[in-house]
């Protein structure tokens, strides 16, 4: 069954192109799903938009009786300003698609084409969960309160691109067993102070210094206080406090990241960041307040259902080019968890670096692209791995 996809290869990468040029952030998609909709309404494939969002949930039902699986793709963008060059470019300045959801969505319709064809074949019942933000990490909760997985026994995704390093070849698919990626949240200080004129800060409190003090002290978290041998990553990427050169202000914000592998340790740092941040603010005779944005947890495949998608992923690539084992998780963070809490089942790698395609950059870089011989494969990857949960 899964061979079909090879013929739609072409197909395949049109749809990615397409997707491509009209990029969209977070849950209202309206082109996105509009394109998308339009799909599976030509493949004859029934399916609900959610009244809350763009997400679309579409259902294949075979021919005999039996379980029901559902596959995943993401299919939101990031406001990123696209530096590829490429001739399908980003129309919408600041938007653009840099970690591959437009190929996760275009090769869920491919296979949406061959599971529809083959429907009669198949026991069970395959059910399609095209994902609005996933990179707002707000998307599968949604999916899973309009009642996604009702009645599903397994659910399997994947990611295509470097995730898992830019050195593993164009086509292998990643199927490990266990935690493959770390939970990840957010985090917000709000360092307050008292505004002067810049040329006399003894008059005044000032944030910025105290706010330079907390980044600093912040790592002592990760070097000081937890063990090498335990993950813990605290990121601050945003810093934003100020107007003019010479004036100090009332206030400077701080957003950073945490991920993590454990939930005693996901705690832990929460709570170390904000009595840090108060107490690194008050030596300086400011203060800081912390707000935790709490996002997914870690993504743990199933066993059972890992083995059973390497299975799946080696009739299509070939066992040569599967790999179970990874060297540790990866500490990027996945809102596919959240289906993990609730059923069996697997979330996959599918690499597309090639150095020599250009497509060896980072997840989230205004020049990241896919290896687009690839998408076939990954279309073939999900009917394969529905038709060994269904029919196996």
């Amino acid at each position: 069954m899964w061979k079909d996809c090879q013929a739609l290869q072409d197909e395949i990468t049109a749809l990615r192109r397409e997707l491509h040029q009209i990029p969209e952030v977070g849950a209202q998609l309206p082109e996105t799903a509009a394109c998308l909709s339009a799909h599976l309404d030509r493949l004859g494939i029934p399916f609900v938009r959610s009244p809350r969002d763009s997400g679309l949930i579409a259902s294949i039902q075979g021919g005999l009786p039996g379980r029901t699986v559902a596959l995943r793709a993401d299919m939101d963008a990031l406001p990123i300003q696209e530096e590829t060059g490429l001739p399908f470019s980003s129309r919408r300045p600041g938007v653009m698609h840099a970690c591959g959801h437009d190929a996760h969505a275009a090769m869920l319709m491919g296979a949406a084409q061959v599971l529809q064809k083959h429907r009669k074949e198949l026991r069970g019942t395959v059910r399609l969960l095209f994902q609005p933000a996933e990179e707002q990490c707000e998307g599968a909760k949604v999916m899973l309160e309009q009642g996604a997985l009702d009645g599903v026994d397994a659910i399997f995704g994947f990611h295509i691109g470097t995730l898992l390093g830019a050195d593993i070849p164009s086509g292998t698919v990643i199927a490990p067993s266990g935690c493959c990626m770390a939970a990840f949240d957010k985090f917000t200080i709000r360092v307050r102070g008292r505004g002067c004129h810049g040329s006399t800060p003894e008059k005044g409190v000032d944030p910025v210094n105290a706010a330079a003090h907390i980044v600093l002290s912040l790592q002592a978290i990760t070097t000081r206080e937890i063990s090498a041998a335990r993950s813990l990553v605290l990121t601050i990427g945003r810093i934003q406090g100020g107007d003019q050169y010479n004036i100090i202000p009332d206030e400077v914000v701080l957003e950073g990241t945490i991920r993590t592998l454990e939930g005693g340790l996901r705690q832990y740092a929460a709570r170390r960041i904000g009595e840090v941040a108060q107490a690194a603010a008050a030596v300086f005779g400011a203060s800081a307040d912390c707000t935790i944005t709490w996002g997914a947890p870690p993504v743990l495949n199933d066993p059972a259902m890992a083995e059973l998608a390497a299975g799946a992923a080696a009739e299509v690539v070939g066992p040569e080019h599967v790999v179970t084992r990874i060297p540790a998780p990866n500490m990027g963070g996945e809102d596919f968890a959240f289906y993990l809490e609730q059923v069996p089942g697997a979330f996959l790698f599918l690499s597309s670096s090639d150095p020599a395609k250009g497509t060896d950059r980072p997840h989230h870089s205004p020049r990241f692209d896919v290896d687009e011989s690839v998408l076939w494969k990954g279309a073939a990857l999900y009917v394969s791995l529905a038709q060994t949960f269904l029919n196996g």
